[in-house]
């Protein structure tokens, strides 16, 4: 698997914000690297919502979706069955556009520039 760029970094950033506001949920911030050495993921809680740090280099771009995701959750406080729709929904709206084929568990992101498998 690829590691992902800044601008497909950025780009997932603003569809998942986009799409946790729709669903009437506090989207954080996102930025990279975290702050701490050697965490993959920090999330800060703010006033105004939080801030989610992910690590990019080195890492699976689908890791970063990943934690890009569990972000939201973790700073909208969600609990399932709730966490698991908007998990569901975020995944949806990243993969919108590319083709799942189930024989090889293939889902292409293809306007994030990737093609990620998902076991």
């Amino acid at each position: 698997m690829k590691a992902g760029s800044t601008t497909h970094f950025a780009s997932a950033a603003r569809r998942i914000a986009s799409e946790a506001h729709r669903l009437g949920l506090v989207a954080p911030g996102f930025r990279s690297p975290p702050r701490i050495v050697g965490f993959d993921r920090t999330v800060r809680h703010r006033h105004s919502g939080g801030l989610v740090a992910v690590a990019l280099r080195g890492r699976p771009f689908v890791a970063v979706l990943s934690d890009m995701i569990e972000g939201v959750i973790v700073i909208n406080k969600l609990q399932s069955p709730e966490a698991d729709r908007v998990r569901t929904a975020l995944w949806t709206v990243l993969s919108e556009s590319g083709e799942q084929n189930p024989q090889t568990n293939v889902v292409s992101l293809e306007r994030l520039g990737h093609e990620t498998r998902v076991a």
